[in-house]
């Protein structure tokens, strides 16, 4: 891939998966806008078509204790979709637990709350955000990034 492909995020969600994308200096996360399970793999794979994606960074729901469960299957589920529709884009899952609560703190201030749909992609947004800036630090990775 070039140094101009993409890193892109996906929040998962049985109605709605939040995407976001990495600028193409992979140093900012933007919010890619919430679709259905459908429409996302759609908008990848012209993604991917147009500028390249490198990484798929998916967030894991795993359980408060930090275990996994029936989400994590589901999640498994779209990811081996996408594998089939973008097999040559390395994916990583990544620990997600609280990142909605996150997102709708940062969203509660600018009266947006209301609308649901955002809160899917600015959760994508964070857990790109904490993914470029963990690949940017030297130490070794971050333990919410989970192979």
């Amino acid at each position: 891939m070039s140094a101009h492909s993409r890193i892109v995020a996906v929040d998962y969600g049985t109605k709605r998966v939040g995407l976001a994308v990495s600028d193409p200096m992979r140093i900012f996360a933007q919010p890619f806008g919430v679709s259905s399970q459908d429409e996302a793999v759609a908008r990848l794979r012209q993604l991917h078509a147009e500028e390249g994606i490198e990484v798929i960074v998916v967030g894991w729901p795993l359980t408060e204790s930090g275990k996994e469960g029936p989400a994590t299957q589901r999640v498994q589920e779209f990811i081996n979709r996408l594998r089939n529709v973008l097999p040559t884009v390395e994916y990583v899952r990544w620990d997600e637990r609280y990142t909605s609560e996150e997102a709708k703190d940062r969203l509660r201030p600018l009266g947006t709350l209301r609308k649901r749909r955002s809160v899917d992609d600015v959760a994508a947004g964070i857990l790109l955000q904490e993914y470029l800036e963990d690949a940017r630090v030297t130490k070794p990775p971050d333990n919410r990034m989970l192979r």
